[in-house]
């Protein structure tokens, strides 16, 4: 397989969320805003990337026996590295997205892919799934926290586009309007992907 089939799998054909149905903790949990799904989709993409390459890399020196554990750790690593640099660079976005950072380690996403494609195969196409993989991740987090917050409060990244005595859809930011908006793009997205 290419590189680029590699690298675009994640983002259409099996998108992390929209078709493989992982990860939907923080899915349904930080989409409340646009900023919060991209806060969380690049700092996934950052951990899955460079968890994926140092695992293919090593992937030879760890024993069969200990091979879940030494992932976790590689995780582990680049996900304190993403959650100090938020709290000191983004401390209101590090605010908003709270234990859901830490908790990237358990990911079913990054792990998952570090078992399933890092730890069998090479460098350069381990970079190209965790980018892919994490760039579909972002991008629903993006579209599903967009949803929301247009639905929700009218405005997206902060742009307000609606008056402030305008009525919006309150539900749509509260948790129930999580799961309404995700059924409607993943039945969206199977129909794309059924025509496609």
């Amino acid at each position: 397989m290419s590189n680029w089939k590699t690298f675009t799998k994640g983002l259409f054909k099996d998108n992390p969320v929209f078709v493989m149905l992982l990860g939907m903790c923080p899915v349904l949990g930080v989409t409340t805003s646009a900023m919060n799904g991209l806060g969380m989709g690049l700092a996934t993409t950052f951990v899955l990337t460079l968890s994926n390459v140092v695992i293919s890399l090593i992937k030879n020196l760890i024993p069969d026996k200990v091979r879940i554990p030494a992932f976790i750790v590689v995780i582990a690593s680049f996900v304190t590295i993403v959650d100090l640099c938020m709290a000191g660079y983004l401390p209101g976005l590090h605010s908003q997205l709270g234990l859901f950072i830490p908790l990237i380690v358990v990911n079913c996403i990054v792990l998952g892919r570090a078992e399933s494609f890092a730890s069998k195969n090479k460098t350069i196409p381990a970079l190209f799934d965790g980018l892919g993989m994490g760039l579909g991740f972002t991008i629903a987090l993006v579209a599903l926290g967009g949803v929301r917050e247009i639905l929700g409060s009218g405005s997206i990244f902060d742009f307000k586009f609606v008056s402030d005595n305008a009525s919006t859809l309150l539900i749509f930011v509260m948790p129930p309007g999580a799961f309404i908006a995700l059924g409607y793009i993943i039945a969206i997205t199977n129909k794309l992907n059924k025509k496609a």
